[in-house]
C-alpha cells in the first residue's frame, strides 16, 4: 500500500497521465516479476505444511536410527551449496529450513521420547540458518554468470585486475570447500 501511495503521489508530482503511469507500472512489474516468487513460496509451503509436510519429515528422519542433528544440518548443507553452485535456490530458510530440515532436526532430537528444550530448540534454528547463509553464500559464487562473481569481477577491475568469471569460479572452489567443512565440523561439534 506504502509503495502504491508513494508510486500514485510520484506520477501525479510528475506530471503522469493515468495511462503512462498504469504502462509504466505494467513495464516495471514485468521486468521485475522474479521479486514476486517469494509469494509463491509462502503459498506453497503453507499448503504442505497444512498437508502434513512437517509430519513427513519428521517421520522420515525418525526410521533412520543413527541420524544426528548434526548429521541432517550437515547433509542439508552439501545438498544446499551443490544447489547454488548451480544457481537453484530451492526455498531457504523460509521454504525449506523450517518445513523440512527444522522437522527432521527435532525428531532426531527428541528420538526414544526425549522432549527437546526451547534452548536447545533455539540453538537447531540458529544452526540451520547458519548452514544455509553458510552453502548459500559461499555456493552462489561459484556460478559463473552469479551476481557474487560479476561483483568481485567489478570490484577487482576498479582495481586494475582483469579476471574472468571462470577464473574466479576456479579460485572460489577451494574457499567454498573449506567454508562448508569448516561449518559442518562447527555444527556437529554443537550437536
Amino acid at each position: 500500500l506504502i509503495i502504491m501511495v508513494a508510486a500514485v503521489a510520484t506520477a501525479v508530482v510528475g506530471g503522469m497521465d493515468p495511462v503512462a503511469f498504469l504502462d509504466t507500472l505494467g513495464e516495471s512489474f514485468v521486468s521485475n516479476r522474479s521479486m514476486c516468487i517469494f509469494i509463491m513460496t509462502f503459498v506453497i509451503t503453507g499448503t504442505l505444511e497444512r498437508s502434513g509436510l512437517r509430519q513427513a519429515a519428521a517421520a522420515l528422519i525418525r526410521k533412520l536410527k543413527n541420524a544426528s542433528a548434526g548429521m541432517i544440518v550437515s547433509a542439508y548443507g552439501v545438498v544446499r551449496v551443490l544447489f547454488a553452485a548451480f544457481n537453484v535456490n530451492f526455498g531457504g530458510v523460509a521454504g525449506f529450513i523450517r518445513p523440512v530440515v527444522m522437522p527432521m532436526e527435532q525428531a532426531a532430537v527428541e528420538r526414544d521420547g526425549k522432549k527437546i528444550d526451547e534452548k536447545h530448540l533455539e540453538e537447531l534454528k540458529g544452526v540451520s540458518a547458519g548452514i544455509d547463509n553458510v552453502a548459500w553464500f559461499f555456493g552462489q559464487v561459484l556460478f559463473i554468470g552469479g551476481s557474487g562473481g560479476l561483483l568481485v569481477q567489478g570490484t577487482l577491475a576498479g582495481l586494475g585486475y582483469d579476471v574472468s568469471l571462470a577464473d574466479l569460479a576456479a579460485v572460489q572452489v577451494p574457499v567454498a570447500v573449506l567454508a562448508m567443512l569448516a561449518a559442518i565440523v562447527y555444527y556437529n561439534l554443537i550437536d
